[in-house]
């Protein structure tokens, strides 16, 4: 009997060790992993960061899931985040892009769209921005504080600061007009920063991203072919991409393969070319290569192409060559310009030695018309569209390489 006792005793005792070595494993922290451009973003996520949430969205709710989580062991996370932004340089806005695959990882968008956006919040503060989130309509609402000039997307300002919405685009005709929302007021001592739109530098791609794209346009009697690789993954980064000032919108930079796929073939092709000859081609270039149309026509709303998009895009504006023309120019012959913007069409003009041909003066400096968009006539440098002359315009960029 002693004996049955003590075999009894010591299975008791090996089924606890067995139930608390398996609650122990469910209770591990849990690794991901996810490809981000050109790397593989990884992190750990403690079991406490998991935060059940159901129903719709509520400032209460926001209270509750902000006292949890930030009572979690989160910091592996935020920590994974900050490295890997530092070792790659990350604008913010690609930055932003990183933290939103992040939190689909925690929360996928399409099962818990309320969560996955608190989880983007709660993660770009705890990265030191100033976000904040609105709640109404059974609606979330997201917003980063920002001192930038940005048109084209709701905003509300608190205490004199701005801050521009980062999703009323997944809401589309259900979003509502910004008052309808109530901002859910929770201090949170790490969002000091407030968040740029500038992209000054592109992330890397693999090289197995791209496709080629051939190109070609007639220049004196010759035709000069181009096979450039363009990426679909700079769509999808500035699909949601706001609009920016013009100073912003015109030095997006090109990726590297796409930057390599086309500026040393047109710095060959410019050989032997004075430097008024080599902008006549690249004006040609960008007007000719790429076939127009409208934005209301091609997107069904007004929207500026980075100069890659122009490059991978079938179709392009006024817009969007003037911004590819100010890059070629600019990274080739780095000449001092203006942007023009007319009632209904933006256009270029450059500063040379000397004029050539009609020239608007601005602070004291003369600067010869160059258009890089297709018009009725075709126009030299120092030439204006018929319908443009005598019509007002406003200097909305004046780009100095001195200064």
């Amino acid at each position: 009997m002693v004996l049955k006792g003590a075999v009894i005793k010591y299975c008791k005792t090996l089924l606890v060790f067995v139930l608390l070595l398996s609650m122990g494993t469910k209770m591990r922290a849990q690794n991901f992993s996810f490809e981000f451009y050109d790397g593989t973003f990884n992190f750990e996520a403690s079991p406490s960061v998991i935060i059940p949430l159901s129903g719709t969205a509520s400032a209460p709710a926001v209270h509750e899931f902000y006292s949890q989580i930030n009572s979690s062991n989160y910091q592996n996370i935020v920590t994974a985040l900050t490295n890997y932004k530092e070792a790659h340089k990350l604008n913010d806005w690609i930055y932003y892009q990183l933290i939103r695959k992040t939190a689909e990882q925690l929360s996928p968008k399409k099962e818990n769209y309320f969560r996955y956006t608190l989880y983007k919040w709660f993660l770009l503060n705890k990265c030191g921005y100033d976000a904040r989130v609105a709640v109404g309509n059974e609606q979330i609402i997201f917003y980063v504080r920002n001192e930038e000039d940005i048109s084209d997307i709701p905003f509300f300002t608190i205490d004199h600061k701005k801050y521009m919405c980062l999703n009323y685009h997944d809401y589309g005709k259900l979003f509502k007009q910004a008052e309808a929302y109530k901002p859910v007021n929770i201090a949170i001592p790490e969002a000091v920063n407030s968040f740029s739109y500038k992209v000054t530098r592109m992330p890397d791609f693999k090289p197995e991203r791209y496709e080629e794209k051939d190109v070609e346009f007639s220049y004196k009697q010759k035709i000069y072919h181009f096979k450039l690789k363009v990426n679909e993954d700079i769509q999808a980064i500035f699909k949601n991409y706001p609009g920016v000032d013009f100073e912003t919108y015109f030095n997006i930079p090109l990726s590297r393969e796409t930057y390599s796929s086309l500026i040393p073939i047109l710095k060959d092709n410019l050989k032997g070319m004075d430097q008024k000859k080599g902008v006549d081609y690249l004006m040609r270039f960008t007007r000719y290569a790429f076939l127009y149309e409208n934005d209301e026509q091609n997107f069904g709303m007004e929207k500026r192409l980075s100069p890659e998009q122009t490059l991978a895009n079938k179709y392009s504006d006024c817009d969007d060559r003037a911004a590819l023309f100010f890059f070629l120019v600019k990274e080739i012959y780095n000449l001092p310009m203006v942007a023009l913007l007319y009632p209904t069409h933006l256009t270029m003009a450059v500063q040379f030695d000397k004029p050539v041909g009609n020239f608007i003066t601005y602070n004291g400096k003369k600067y010869s018309f160059c258009e890089p968009t297709p018009q009725l006539q075709d126009l030299k440098i120092g030439q204006l569209a018929a319908q443009l002359k005598n019509v007002k315009y406003e200097i909305v960029y004046a780009y100095d390489p001195f200064k």
